[in-house]
């Protein structure tokens, strides 16, 4: 054993605030820390808490960091630190490896791990501190944890301490969850680090790439990244850091750095402990790492003095009307940026490259979203269910979780038997809770182990939770048999997790799948467990490479797709572009009928269908699962409340026009709207379709109720059926010709229609302009002067006036002196306001 590292421990910058730390979390129990990247706040403070160092009391002290490499290289800096090697005082666990012992007392665990373990121990018994590290990344899991461990705090153990740990983090916003009620929140303790000063260099593409969408990344901004790189390499000394959204813009870039003077190195979370090692070691040589997110925080890379950042990062996205979740591709926050560029500044001045403008950099969102805001919340709420809190109401998140997604997460826990209707978790969910597993693959777990045996489900259920490199292929079951072959990076981890899940407890009890049987050959067990997993994607062919899903979206799947002439087929994976009617299948298997009933068995339902369809009432028996029809059949006598619901629905998509509209009707319509807008009171609003139909029990009684089809609406008389809303208890819709007469009488002893159909306008009274003679005032209607179009004897508009008596004493002069020559048979006279008025023309005047 070498002897503890008693001078680097010294140098650790957070080393000057740990008596404010230790003071705070004796008096309050819990406290927030901000510290900058590199002043020791993940390795010297678990450290002094667990009393390894600087002479404190012994206490054991749990470390929750958000990945699983972070939680490794923590373990090995600090058991190194106290010249120890790991697995004694200090150890770590994370998923499907645990190297600690009884003697340790600092353990580093994955929040994935804790919050299991709280699962099982709600007391945390012989824990003493629980460090939440880089809590500002606002990861579900660690949001989740604090929820729980607060609640430990606040009924089972006061005396847990609790410390939420950042770089760069919300204080105040932590401070006030952690405090949990308290005046003033928790104590919020800095420490100064030693940053040195980054250059920024932006290097935006010479031409504009198309943005991200989904996985996707276009591949000139990759091609871009690494001429950055390149161009990083030459002007700059050191190693150089390239942060890229995922393990494929990895692999990409990697291959466009063909012989570059320097070791080009990969790292991410899947990456294996011996890359992970050798990227978080002091190297002779020059290197580019490419790494992922994982590098932003916890980590630091030694030797790095330059970042090339891609400005993207990947967030989970979720479509919960069609159950298509996923990562998604976005451009990283501004928190995340500065995050970033802060790696070139651990050790040494340095400078970071950004791909993207410095006028983009005003417009990118200042923080990284909330998982809990934008993710499935499947695996929350049966954590939550499994808490004793199904809706998460007493939990103290830093924010709620959205009510449609909870909503949407309830449907999918009782669809797989976790949680009861009312959320309340089952024993099955309980079980299915402690597997590591979203709750959909929890299902096709245990479910999948009784038709084709738990090995088998194993295999699956490992492929479903991490998907297959591209190059594997859309078909499950040729991935599955290429995993097994394989000997890959990626095939490696398969093995890993397919042996953690086939020893996991499986204690769960499982519900049969359906009536399935036992399922042999891979293609029929792989079509199983993926409709176990996804029930909603089960579908059936439409076409060739054409099928509908359960859900109701169209998939299609690539050409030369091997699984194009499926009859049905088990969808895994699936993605949907932004403006894409269909989803592309990118992972799916062969399925049966049979086993597609089964697996979906909840989304079976028979009965009558009636609505409107292709501009007429359609009836039919149906059994569907989800939104395939397996049967149809005409139904001869439907339910008329059916029938009549979908006529309604007819009159709201095509339109009032279905009903008969005589040139009465119209003009009454038109009356009546022209009475609303004028005099409102007990006339009804009858020019909005919509507002109608509201009123549909009103006026269009008994004959809707009686009408079967589109032909019978067509013999509804509009006209008749409006005059059932007319103001008929007040006694107003006698004074109708009163107020909206349908004519007027003008002074030649013409009885002239009056147009009210102007939707916001003035009614309009058309009217030869002689007839009109001797009439000083313009006529009104409900105190509304009408809007007179004079038109000359042809019936041609003349003029417009709304004020007959200006119109006489000088408009008159030039319609008279542009009209007398064309029409001389007909008067004309000097002063119209002492003229007879007349609809006839000299001659018949003089006779």
């Amino acid at each position: 054993m070498t002897a503890i590292r008693q001078a680097d421990l010294d140098a650790l910058p957070v080393r000057e605030a740990l008596p404010e730390l230790v003071s705070a979390l004796d008096g309050h129990g819990a406290a927030v820390l901000c510290a900058p990247p590199g002043t020791g706040k993940t390795t010297l403070v678990p450290l002094v808490l667990a009393g390894l160092v600087g002479g404190g009391p012994r206490r054991r002290v749990v470390v929750a960091e958000p990945r699983r490499i972070a939680a490794r290289a923590a373990a090995r800096r600090m058991a190194w630190l106290l010249g120890e090697q790991v697995g004694g005082s200090v150890g770590f666990t994370v998923r499907g490896e645990r190297v600690a012992g009884p003697g340790t007392a600092v353990e580093v665990v994955t929040t994935g791990v804790l919050l299991q373990r709280l699962q099982r121990d709600q007391e945390l018994a012989g824990v003493d501190v629980v460090i939440l590290d880089e809590c500002h990344e606002r990861h579900l899991d660690a949001d989740t944890v604090a929820a729980f461990l607060l609640d430990v705090r606040e009924t089972l153990r006061p005396e847990l301490r609790l410390v939420a740990a950042s770089a760069t983090t919300d204080a105040a916003g932590w401070a006030r969850v952690l405090g949990h009620g308290r005046p003033g929140g928790a104590p919020v303790v800095a420490a100064a680090g030693v940053s040195y000063p980054v250059e920024t260099v932006w290097a935006p593409p010479a031409r504009p790439v198309r943005p991200p969408h989904g996985m996707r990344v276009d591949p000139a901004q990759l091609t871009h990244v690494a001429s950055v790189v390149r161009r990083a390499l030459a002007e700059r000394s050191g190693d150089v850091l390239c942060f890229l959204p995922g393990v494929g813009e990895l692999a990409r870039v990697a291959g466009q750095l063909g012989g570059v003077d320097a070791e080009v190195l990969q790292i991410h979370g899947r990456a294996p402990a011996a890359v992970q090692d050798a990227a978080l070691a002091p190297s002779a040589h020059r290197r580019v790492i490419l790494a992922t997110a994982v590098a932003e925080s916890s980590l630091t890379v030694p030797g790095v003095r330059v970042v090339v950042d891609s400005g993207l990062a990947r967030e989970p996205r979720v479509d919960h009307a069609r159950g298509l979740g996923a990562l998604a591709t976005v451009r990283a926050s501004r928190a995340a940026g500065r995050q970033r560029a802060g790696r070139a500044g651990r050790e040494a001045p340095g400078a970071v490259y950004r791909c993207w403008s410095e006028a983009e950099d005003g417009r990118l969102p200042a923080f990284p979203s909330p998982e809990i805001r934008i993710a499935d919340l499947a695996q929350f709420a049966l954590q939550a269910a499994c808490w004793g809190d199904p809706d998460a109401a007493g939990l103290a998140l830093p924010d709620p979780p959205p009510a449609g997604a909870m909503a949407a997460a309830r449907e999918v826990l009782v669809a797989v038997g976790a949680v009861t209707p009312d959320g309340r978790a089952t024993p099955r969910g309980v079980g299915m809770s402690r597997l590591g597993l979203h709750p959909r693959l929890a299902r096709a777990l245990l479910d999948g182990a009784a038709a084709v045996g738990p090995r088998r489900a194993a295999e699956l259920v490992a492929l479903l939770s991490e998907e297959p490199p591209r190059e594997y292929g859309d078909d499950l079951a040729a991935a599955w048999r290429r995993a097994r072959a394989g000997g890959d990076a990626y095939a490696t981890r398969w093995r890993t997790e397919a042996t953690r899940l086939r020893r996991s407890d499986g204690s769960a009890a499982p519900a049969t799948a359906g009536g399935a049987g036992a399922v042999s050959g891979d293609d029929a067990a792989a079509g199983l467990v993926a409709a176990l997993a996804f029930p909603e994607r089960v579908a059936k062919a439409k076409g060739e490479g054409a099928f509908l899903m359960a859900s109701g979206t169209a998939a299609e799947l690539g050409d030369g797709s091997r699984l194009r002439s499926a009859p049905w087929l088990a969808v895994a994976v699936a993605d949907r572009g932004p403006h894409s009617a269909s989803a592309r299948v990118r992972l799916g298997a062969v399925l049966d009928e049979d086993t597609a009933r089964a697996a979906a068995a909840h989304l079976l339902a028979s009965g009558d269908e009636v609505r409107w369809e292709d501009g007429d009432v359609a009836a039919r028996a149906t059994h569907r699962l989800g939104a395939i029809a397996l049967s149809v059949r005409p139904l001869k006598n439907p339910d008329p409340a059916l029938v009549r619901a979908a006529l309604l629905e007819g009159l709201r998509s095509d339109g009032l026009g279905l009903l008969l509209w005589t040139p009465d009707a119209r003009a009454l319509r038109a009356r009546l709207g022209f009475l609303h807008r004028t005099l409102g009171g007990a006339w009804p609003d009858v020019a909005d379709d919509g507002a109608l139909l509201a009123r549909a029990d009103d006026w269009l009684e008994p004959e809707l109720s009686r009408a079967r089809r589109r032909a019978d609406l067509a013999r509804i008389d509009a006209g008749q059926a409006l005059n059932r809303l007319l103001p008929w208890a007040t006694g107003e819709a006698a004074r109708l010709d009163e107020l909206a007469p349908e004519r007027i009488e003008v002074p030649s002893g013409s009885r002239i229609r009056v147009d009210y159909s102007a939707e916001h306008g003035q009614p309009v009274l058309a009217v030869k302009l002689q007839e009109l003679f001797g009439l000083a005032e313009t006529p009104r209607v409900a105190g509304v002067p009408v809007l007179v179009h004079l038109l000359s004897p042809a019936g041609r508009p003349a003029a417009v006036t709304a004020d007959l008596a200006s119109f006489w004493q000088g408009g008159y002069l030039a319609v008279r002196a542009e009209l007398r020559g064309r029409y001389p048979k007909h008067p004309w006279p000097q002063d119209p306001a002492t003229a007879e008025p007349t609809r006839h023309t000299n001659a018949r005047l003089r006779r």
